[in-house]
């Protein structure tokens, strides 16, 4: 009990649909001491099922009281910017439902005041404190997934009859907040559609793009409409693809589906395999973002995938979202508006870039957290560098280039259109990639442009040479000053002009011997059709 006496005191502003069930949670946890509503039978009712409340009908009869230290609004959002602006004049943290508010400028007003103030500004966002979402950020953070392609989201239901908002703006906030936590980054660019069956300016079902940094595509559908409640989160990777089903049992909530590219001649297998349920600690979402708000009025720090600024980036996405459903094309994320500085700072506290002040980067290229780009080199338009990426001296990127996380790109290489590094590349100094196979300077031949892919964990030495359209296979390592004019195979060390297979490399960087075991590492490898595959470690396979 004296664990529950000293929880800060909040009060709930709203007992209506989901008013009722922070009442509930927030009663549970012994920190509610106040509940209000304009509703009189709706106070009674809320009263009768958890005593010893105290019941008001207004928002300033809450504020007045100096015991209380949080507010909890689940007000319509029409009532949010309001609300939320007197509960932080009268030096209340708050926790308001989403969306933050309706405009941007709203948004950043309560944002700009909650800071002033040195007050707690959280919203609602309960998906990122799901223990599938926890664990689902774990499992992408060890990269097990592989480089993330393509992200969808379902959040579909015969729900109530609205006679006033959009499907949209009820219903995505949840999936824009986990999809922008979960790949680390705003989208570069949105597009959305709805349509109102119902009620006439009520949209009832919505659909969205939108574009991340490095290419990753997101697809959002919601709805009131649907004959059956689901609410599935999809990512694609090039490893494996996560689900998270939401509606289902909690031993099938999160389950990954791994699967191989094989190829066969010219022709790719795909082998998929068991699908594995990841375990999970059963928590009600709502109560771990409770806990976290009441934590927050305690530490004086709120978490980041559910702060005011989160709430922000949100509602830029969905005013976003809006243009786009009023011009019918896609939209940009404009970040030199008023909330410009609030939207650009990182998603991650303490995450950014170091970009050299001799270094262009183009306004519409975008780097990732973490990425130190060196004197003199130039990002061009529409080029994607992915997170932790060092770029060196007099590099030349794009345009329209991706680059893929944990790259190294030493001085003087230029990287043009066409060319595509994944993963943890490494590119030796004055390395040399082409994107035409036969250049001429008196004739044009971009149309002729040959894509060339270097896989994942590849290494190219110094004053090497890649001719246009191969693929560079995982893990290969190309001798200093060789000439690449073919395909290369995983895991093949290949020197010489042109480039020959001399051998085999570990994934660690050590030639392998004749029984294609690392000495250093421990990992053993097996020849395949289409290059080296490893199956493990010594003591693995000894086993």
């Amino acid at each position: 009990m004296t664990d529950i006496i000293q929880r800060p005191r909040v009060a709930v502003i709203g007992t209506g649909y989901w008013g009722r069930n922070l009442v509930r949670v927030f009663y549970q946890l012994g920190a509610l001491k106040t509940v209000a509503d304009s509703n009189r039978e709706l106070l009674a009712n809320i009263c009768q099922q958890f005593p010893g409340l105290t019941a008001v009908e207004s928002l300033e009869e809450v504020l007045a009281d100096p015991g209380i230290r949080g507010v909890v609004l689940a007000t319509p959002p029409r009532l949010h910017a309001e609300q939320t602006l007197m509960a932080l004049r009268a030096g209340k943290d708050v926790l308001v439902e989403k969306p933050l508010a309706l405009n941007l400028e709203d948004g950043r007003r309560m944002v700009s005041l909650a800071e002033e103030k040195q007050a707690i500004l959280m919203v609602d966002h309960i998906l990122n404190r799901h223990p599938a979402v926890i664990r689902l950020r774990e499992i992408i953070n060890t990269g097990d997934l592989g480089r993330i392609c393509h992200v969808y989201s379902r959040r579909l239901n015969f729900g109530r009859i609205r006679r006033e908002g959009k499907a949209l703006w009820d219903l995505a906030p949840h999936d824009i907040s986990l999809i922008m936590n979960l790949l680390g980054s705003l989208p570069v660019s949105v597009q959305a559609f709805g349509g109102s069956y119902l009620t006439p300016g009520t949209q009832d079902v919505a659909d969205a793009d939108l574009v991340f940094p490095m290419g990753i595509k997101a697809h959002i559908s919601v709805s009131w409409l649907n004959p059956f409640k689901e609410q599935r989160l999809v990512l694609v990777g090039l490893d494996k693809m996560a689900v998270f089903e939401d509606s289902a049992p909690w031993s099938d909530k999160l389950v990954l589906y791994s699967y191989r590219l094989r190829w066969r001649g010219l022709e790719p297998e795909v082998e998929k395999a068991k699908p594995e349920k990841i375990p999970l600690v059963e928590k009600e979402p709502l109560k771990e973002q409770c806990l976290a708000f009441l934590a927050a009025i305690e530490t004086r720090v709120p978490p980041t995938d559910s702060s005011g600024l989160e709430g922000l980036r949100v509602l830029a996405v969905l005013t976003a979202m809006d243009r786009s459903l009023e011009e019918s094309r896609a939209q940009q994320m404009k970040l030199d508006d008023p909330v410009g500085e609030f939207l650009t700072r990182k998603i991650e506290p303490g995450v950014g870039y170091n970009i050299h002040p001799t270094a262009v980067v183009d306004t519409d290229a975008f780097i990732g957290p973490g990425v130190r780009i060196w004197h003199f080199s130039h990002i061009l338009q529409g080029s994607l560098i992915g997170p932790d990426c060092n770029i060196g001296q007099n590099v030349v990127i794009g345009p329209r280039v991706k680059i893929g996380r944990g790259c190294k790109i030493q001085n003087n290489v230029s990287i043009y259109e066409g060319v595509e590094l994944e993963d943890d590349v490494f590119c030796g100094p004055s390395a040399v990639f082409t994107n035409v196979f036969n250049p001429r300077a008196f004739i044009r031949r971009m149309s002729e442009m040959r894509p060339t892919l270097i896989k994942k964990g590849a290494s190219i030495g110094a004053n090497a040479t890649i001719v246009c359209g191969h693929i560079l296979g995982e893990y290969c390592f190309i001798g200093a000053g060789a000439v690449v004019t073919k395909d290369v195979p995983p895991y093949a060390l290949m020197m010489g002009a042109p480039a020959r297979r001399t051998g085999w490399i570990c994934r660690c960087g050590e030639k392998l011997g004749e029984d294609l075991r690392c000495r250093i590492c421990g990992l053993v490898y097996r020849l395949t059709d289409h290059g080296l595959e490893c199956v493990g470690d010594n003591e693995a396979t000894k086993a």
